[in-house]
């Protein structure tokens, strides 16, 4: 069974940031999945999982509201691994055109005195929520993409170069 994309990707030289994980191709129209990483896989503590689950009712509710790519907006939801979210939208942009949008969302959550969704028949899990924690990592996030907005690391994947024979052969190990 072939490994999916976003498993064939070098999680040990992953930094924060803001990555095109994969595109899609329904028709004519093009659907591009982001990989919007808060933390270095297997390098840093994983996000609290109720300030994770706050983060995505907060930034999902302000994509699709505030955000002027609200129309385009598909999906917000988080990694399996608790290290970042994925961003699933209409259209095919470079991942830096995201940046002001992402830096915009989590920002916003600094403004929120609640999260948005959280009675039982909104949330499968309305108890399970930390506003507090969700800020604190918003804000640690906001912060490192400011810091490194000049940097081309935090857009794309970390590359693997292997060797390819002529007959197409791939060496891992070198």
């Amino acid at each position: 069974m072939e490994l999916i994309q976003s498993f064939s990707v070098d999680h040990t030289q992953i930094v924060p940031g803001i990555f095109t994980s994969r595109k899609d191709y329904i028709g004519n129209d093009t659907i591009t999945t982001y990989d919007i990483r808060l933390k270095r896989p297997n390098r840093e503590p994983v996000i609290d999982v109720a300030a994770m689950h706050s983060l995505e009712h907060i930034i999902a509710t302000y994509l699709r509201n505030d955000s002027e790519w609200k129309d385009e907006v598909i999906y917000w939801g988080p990694m399996g691994c608790l290290t970042g979210f994925y961003l699933i939208l209409k259209g095919d942009r470079a991942p830096k055109e995201l940046y002001s949008l992402m830096l915009s969302a989590f920002k916003s959550v600094e403004d929120n005195d609640e999260v948005p969704g959280t009675a039982p028949i909104n949330c499968g899990h309305y108890l399970m929520h930390n506003l507090g924690m969700a800020k604190w990592y918003a804000a640690e996030f906001a912060s490192y993409l400011e810091e490194n907005a000049d940097n081309d690391k935090i857009f794309e994947y970390p590359k693997t170069e292997r060797l390819v024979t002529d007959d197409g052969q791939h060496f891992f190990d070198s």
